[in-house]
């Protein structure tokens, strides 16, 4: 190994020469850099043991194998936020049409209305309630689907009258 740098520190602090502090951590384009140089400036007479060469290309492969690990875990969170995202608006869909009773979370008030419609607003779903915006989370009750109204049947007398 090239002295002074250990494969598993990471670059980062001040560096007293330069008096510097590095941006980024040795990654596997650095680390192969490095073996590469070690490579081209060992001692002809000394070269380096087979053991510690395997050493540093299993250290090598067991970052590249950590990289991907990460990739794999930031898509899978990416995948769960879409996910629950998903079932806020199919759960909230649900309710269109439907009279409920909600609290508003500013005021503690109580209200209560027909979800017109629902939407995602920065990453909530957000019920529209005889034109008030109620988040999903606000929701204390639903009440079920009103009952239509019956409009007035004419009497025989004002239909004969005319």
């Amino acid at each position: 190994m090239l002295e002074g740098i250990n494969a598993n520190q990471s670059l980062t602090g001040t560096n007293p020469a330069t008096g510097r502090t590095p941006t980024q951590q040795l990654g596997k384009d650095s680390f192969m850099a490095l073996l590469v140089a070690q490579l081209k400036n060992q001692d002809p007479l000394e070269p380096t043991a087979n053991d510690e060469f395997v050493a540093q290309l299993a250290q090598f492969s067991s970052l590249e194998q950590m990289e991907q690990v990460n990739k794999n875990l930031v898509g899978l969170a990416v995948l769960q936020q879409g996910n629950e995202l998903i079932g806020q608006i199919t759960s909230a869909s649900g309710l269109i049409g439907q009279q409920v009773r909600f609290t508003n979370p500013e005021t503690g008030e109580t209200g209560e209305g027909i979800v017109e419609s629902v939407k995602l607003e920065d990453d909530v779903a957000m019920l529209r309630v005889d034109g008030r915006s109620v988040p999903l989370y606000a929701l204390v009750e639903v009440l079920g689907t009103p009952s239509p109204s019956v409009p007035p049947t004419p009497s025989a007398t004002s239909a004969a009258g005319e």
